[in-house]
């Protein structure tokens, strides 16, 4: 820290909170914006209070919004018979700049990590289980990460819908990779994954 304003290395130490800023990145970041961006900076302070006081999870998916259910599942054009379950909303993004998919998510915010303390409550996972149980609901597409936790968390959706016989179960296959993570796939791979995706039930 500098040592000289106590302010400015508060500010400094509060942008660590983003994730891969360090001090030197959060100082550059900080004396950007109180050398030549002071306006920026009096914008970015106003939208994040705003956000972070008026955003929540919408009712339905549990995407980020400041409504009550977000512009997705209020969108009359989407198939809502259509279900993609996601670990986070980053995932959505990636999934959206693809173009492939018009349906609805549902979005767990994690994954299954018992060393975490991430278990199926954490995961709001009896919301999922009785959405896909709704005869509205045709088709579960279990779009988990290509990680252990992931594959384990689509597992355990998967045998606990199973039985339902009105419930088609699949799982993206083609061009993700073992290990990969959603949000760092690019569109070409994510659109052969969606067009490539498995029966889970036999």
């Amino acid at each position: 820290m500098s040592k000289v304003s106590p302010l400015v290395d508060g500010l400094i130490e509060a942008m660590q909170c983003l994730p891969g800023v360090g001090p030197k990145s959060a100082q550059r970041m900080v004396l950007h914006l109180l050398e030549r961006n002071r306006d920026g900076g009096i914008l970015l302070a106003d939208i994040m209070a705003k956000a972070i006081e008026g955003v929540g999870k919408c009712q339905k998916c549990r995407i980020f919004t400041e409504s009550e259910v977000c512009a997705i599942c209020s969108n009359e054009k989407r198939d809502k018979s259509c279900i993609c379950v996601v670990e986070s909303v980053s995932d959505v993004f990636a999934i959206e700049q693809s173009n492939q998919f018009n349906g609805n998510y549902f979005i767990l915010h994690g994954h299954l990590s018992p060393i975490d303390d991430i278990g199926p409550d954490q995961l709001a996972l009896e919301k999922l289980f009785n959405l896909a149980k709704s005869e509205e609901v045709k088709e579960l597409i279990l779009a988990t990460n290509s990680t252990l936790e992931g594959e384990t968390t689509a597992h355990y959706i998967y045998d606990y819908l199973k039985d339902l016989d009105d419930l088609r179960l699949t799982k993206l296959a083609q061009g993700v990779p073992l290990g990969g993570e959603l949000e760092y796939v690019d569109r070409g791979t994510i659109m052969h994954a969606f067009s490539g995706r498995v029966e889970l039930k036999e």
